[in-house]
């Protein structure tokens, strides 16, 4: 799997989360993950959660670190564990970090305040996944935790880069795996 940290500021407004965004903006063709860093504000129209969409929960963060992330040949089901797998290495890093931070499905949650959020969804061609991680807590529509305001997490390229490493490497090693069993 590729890894990119783009360096230019991008506004996430959910658009991001469509086929062939990363290759068609970054070059970066077949399963890979990005992560950039800027406002974020999904609009009910551009939500995919349907039950957000429901609920009348737009997102908005005034800085977010976001990852996207296209992988292809993969199931809604599988798309959803890799979106969980995602999540637990975030957790495992911050814990790493003396950080207390517990899960609960997609969401990561310390003192109370959601630091995350996350969707998995299908396309045509492929699964993509869309997790978010508040920097700043302030002017979020709930209670919300941000890796610089409440952590005091200040590198967050070298966090994201982290990140993105150890999702890489968990992702071709579970392939990898796949492949040197004898079947039964």
């Amino acid at each position: 799997m590729k890894t990119k940290f783009i360096e230019d500021k991008i506004k996430y407004n959910g658009l991001q989360l469509s086929p062939h965004w990363i290759y068609k903006n970054f070059n970066i063709q077949g399963d890979s993950i990005v992560a950039f860093v800027g406002e974020c504000e999904v609009k009910l129209t551009e939500m995919v959660d349907i039950e957000d969409v429901i609920n009348n929960e737009p997102i908005y963060s005034k800085l977010m670190l976001s990852f996207i992330t296209e992988q292809f040949g993969v199931s809604m089901t599988e798309g959803v564990f890799r979106q969980r797998l995602l999540i637990c290495i975030i957790k495992e890093l911050l814990e790493e970090r003396g950080i207390a931070v517990s899960r609960k499905g997609d969401d990561l949650i310390i003192n109370g305040g959601k630091l995350s959020v996350s969707i998995a969804t299908k396309s045509v061609t492929s699964v993509l996944i869309h997790t978010g991680l508040n920097i700043i807590s302030e002017g979020a529509p709930v209670k919300a935790a941000g890796l610089s305001s409440e952590l005091g997490i200040e590198d967050v390229k070298e966090f994201a880069l982290e990140i993105m490493k150890r999702y890489s490497e968990e992702i071709d090693d579970i392939i990898m795996a796949g492949t040197k069993v004898r079947g039964v």
